[in-house]
């Protein structure tokens, strides 16, 4: 019975801290994507710095990335496309996880 417990124990402690990478990777990406979204507002220094937080904070309006997704449509000139957007979101989601691990 004790086995069982631990095993439980081992499986909740790797769902946590599998979540908390997530966790700390998402928030990575999304600072990413406020300096990259950023630089196509023409901002820079403090207002850059300043533009990535509101992209961070933008997530927890709800669960996944559409409210990200939605903070960054909403602000960027025409001439970036969703699929732009997305693509950048998935390409830094990648360096993110890369950039965690290597942490």
């Amino acid at each position: 019975m004790a086995s069982m417990n631990d095993r439980e124990r081992g499986y909740e402690a790797k769902f946590a801290h599998d979540e908390e990478l997530r966790f700390k990777a998402t928030v990575r990406r999304n600072r990413l994507l406020g300096y990259w979204a950023a630089d196509h507002l023409g901002k820079d220094g403090d207002d850059k710095e300043a533009y990535a937080k509101e992209v961070i904070a933008s997530d927890f309006e709800e669960v996944g990335d559409e409210d990200v997704f939605r903070k960054l449509r909403g602000d960027l000139p025409d001439g970036v496309s969703d699929l732009d957007i997305r693509s950048k979101m998935s390409e830094l989601m990648a360096r993110a996880v890369t950039d965690i691990e290597k942490s």
